[in-house]
């Protein structure tokens, strides 16, 4: 799916820049991702992969540069409508289970239109724990349970930090599928990954991050 020329990209970058202690951590990064479209983001550990998802999710003031979703200025509204975020941390709660998760979550951020969160369990290879507490999940059926929850949200804009991990041969196919489906559907997805074995096979961008700056 691309962009008419009337379309903005569902999100852009420019000029991004972000400093820890002073120092630079990614940028100056300019970086475009349209509706049906993946952004990959490689790069080895300390490159600021997580850091660019997290100022991109509004989790973290850039020093400098603008981000737009959708055409306009990345606020708390735009990304509340166009972004969910998938991070190292599952953002569950241990002592519900995972049912009880999917549907507080839904309360939260709302749900993709004709998809349930018992139908969403299924499809990431969890039918059967629906009453098993978070707790007692293993790291990657709590992976599964996360991805249960981007399925469902009806943002079209996934931030995806390094998805893949804890996850099986299966479960990497199952990330992949996923991106596949959304794409066609008219979302998009930025996904960061150490390496490129996992990418999904939709049409992609690829930025690398280093400690020395970024190419596109």
């Amino acid at each position: 799916m691309h962009n008419t020329p009337n379309t903005p990209p569902l999100l852009a970058a420019h000029g991004l820049t972000f400093n820890r202690n002073d120092e630079p951590v990614f940028g100056p990064l300019d970086l475009q991702v349209d509706a049906g479209e993946a952004l990959l983001v490689q790069g080895g550990n300390g490159a600021g992969k997580t850091t660019l998802l997290r100022v991109l999710a509004g989790l973290l003031p850039p020093a400098s540069g603008q981000i737009q979703i959708d055409g306009k200025p990345a606020g708390r509204r735009e990304r509340a409508q166009f972004v969910s975020y998938l991070s190292h941390l599952p953002a569950l709660k241990g002592d519900l289970d995972t049912l009880e998760n999917l549907n507080f979550l839904c309360g939260l951020h709302g749900r993709r239109a004709r998809q349930m969160p018992g139908n969403a369990l299924a499809i990431v290879g969890l039918a059967g724990y629906e009453d098993t507490l978070v707790r007692q999940l293993s790291a990657g059926q709590k992976r599964r349970l996360a991805l249960a929850r981007i399925w469902l949200s009806p943002a079209p804009l996934w931030l995806l930090d390094e998805p893949y991990a804890n996850l099986d041969l299966d479960g990497i196919n199952l990330v992949n599928r996923m991106i596949s489906a959304h794409l066609r559907a008219g979302g998009a997805a930025l996904v960061t990954t150490h390496g490129a074995y996992a990418a999904p096979p939709v049409r992609t961008r690829l930025i690398e991050l280093s400690n020395h700056g970024a190419t596109a």
